[in-house]
């Protein structure tokens, strides 16, 4: 597994003592309590009066200053100073704000998490079980009845939306001004922004480049949303919408012009590795030998210090239970795996962006003059043996397709399947049928790839 350096100090060598390792165990397992008092502490206000008291508080102090009762005060401030968000003066009895106090009510991406587990993920979570054995957001059914989150954004909540965007847009408005830089560093004349969302990626484009137009690619109901969105803005003339289901494998990206720039932002995390396959392809398919997919994504093992990685690696557990089922945050190197399976590879990676964006620069794969003949029958027979139990030693070049493989008309559609899989190759079944042997099978894929 690659990892980044201080990711792989911390996740090959256990660093707990013994007492150490218990308490988080135990922290885990009182996990819900946990946040609740946590949260409570700073939406009551403790933590900040705590914070602007010079010689810290008494817990009558505290409860004087918040007009809480001292039932309350107490059960939040016992279990604070035993999760580490408060410390006492065991002489005095005044309470002071922790390290990890501070950072609780100070750091901005820590309020953002607080409020998107608490509104969004919460209640819901007491279905992950479910959701894996499953493969579908179970714990969606709290806010509706939807497949996917993406398709009730509009009707959630009004606090569970606004939660919700914060934590989409903390994430990727930080990492604008950077990933303009990236993608502007060339003329750009045409933008497609695929799941572009509210349109903010958008009109950071068209205030950048006063030349560029850019077609938002989305969810039909989230145009509509984006197209409110942007009304009046500065640039908005340039903004169009397309509306299309990305999980319709048969929706082919736009082809009415020549787009120098396909962006991706937060939004290949919202599909399965088969979804983002498709997308990839679909992307690939209208991609210029001089045009470029930029994929802005958070990749957990490329992030430079280890609580980026924490918070990324739980955040998968959000699109299990809540999102889609079936998607998560992305290892690179499974990323990088379906990109160039799509017909594509990566011209370079540029880390460190905003809040730990990793941004993929890809071109189109120059066409390979021919797949060698030892890697064409290595996989042809390798599907023939796991997928239609032919035995290995049936696969001779000579052997008939029909008659000594017994492949028949049905074969012939799974056979199409695994070849535009293995080999990225679109073939049609009366193409097949004409081939008599398993060496007029490996010739003709070759012939395919050339």
């Amino acid at each position: 597994m690659k990892l980044f350096p201080e990711l792989e100090k911390r996740y090959t060598a256990d660093c707990y003592s013994a007492r150490e390792a218990q308490r988080l165990a135990e922290m885990i397992a009182f996990g819900p309590i946990v946040f609740q008092a946590s949260r409570l502490m700073v939406k009551y206000g403790i933590l900040d009066a705590i914070r602007d008291s010079a010689d810290g508080l008494t817990m009558d102090e505290v409860a004087s200053k918040t007009g809480l009762d001292a039932y309350t005060v107490k059960c939040l401030m016992e279990a604070s100073l035993c999760i580490g968000t408060i410390l006492v003066d065991p002489v005095t009895d005044r309470f002071t704000l922790s390290k990890v106090g501070w950072f609780l009510l100070t750091d901005e991406a820590n309020k953002v998490n607080m409020d998107f587990n608490h509104d969004v993920n919460y209640e819901g979570f007491f279905r992950l079980d479910e959701s894996f054995k499953e493969h579908r957001p179970a714990g969606l059914e709290h806010f509706g009845d939807w497949n996917t989150i993406y398709e009730g954004l509009s009707s959630l909540p009004e606090q569970v939306q606004k939660s919700w965007f914060a934590f989409d847009h903390f994430y990727s408005d930080n990492s604008f001004s950077k990933a303009l830089e990236v993608v502007f560093d060339r003329p750009v004349k045409n933008l497609l922004d695929v799941g572009g969302n509210t349109g903010k990626w958008a009109l950071q484009c068209v205030g950048h480049d006063p030349e560029v137009h850019v077609t938002i690619l989305d969810l039909p109901q989230q145009i509509e949303l984006m197209k409110k969105a942007t009304a009046g803005k500065p640039g908005a003339e340039r903004i169009e919408g397309c509306g299309i289901d990305m999980l319709d494998f048969n929706a082919a990206f736009p082809r009415d012009k020549e787009y120098d720039v396909i962006w991706m932002s937060q939004f290949l995390d919202c599909f399965s590795e088969e979804e983002i396959l498709s997308i990839l392809k679909r992307a690939s398919d209208i991609l210029g030998p001089d045009s470029r997919l930029c994929i802005m994504e958070l990749l957990w093992n490329r992030q430079r210090f280890e609580p980026a990685a924490f918070c990324l690696t739980m955040t998968s557990l959000y699109f299990t239970a809540m999102a889609n089922g079936n998607s998560k945050m992305y290892y690179s190197e499974d990323l990088i795996a379906l990109i160039e399976k799509a017909g594509m590879e990566v011209e370079t990676i540029i880390d460190g962006i905003g809040q730990g964006h990793n941004i993929l620069v890809c071109k189109k794969k120059e066409k390979q003059s021919h797949m060698i003949k030892e890697e064409i029958i290595a996989k042809v027979n390798g599907f023939l043996v796991d997928e239609f139990e032919i035995e290995e030693s049936l696969l001779e070049e000579g052997a008939s397709l029909k008659k000594d493989l017994g492949i028949d008309s049905l074969d012939i559609v799974d056979i199409i399947v695994l070849i535009d899989k293995e080999f990225g190759v679109k073939v049609k079944s009366e193409e097949l049928a004409k081939l008599a042997t398993l060496a007029d099978l490996y010739a003709f894929i070759q012939a395919k790839t050339e």
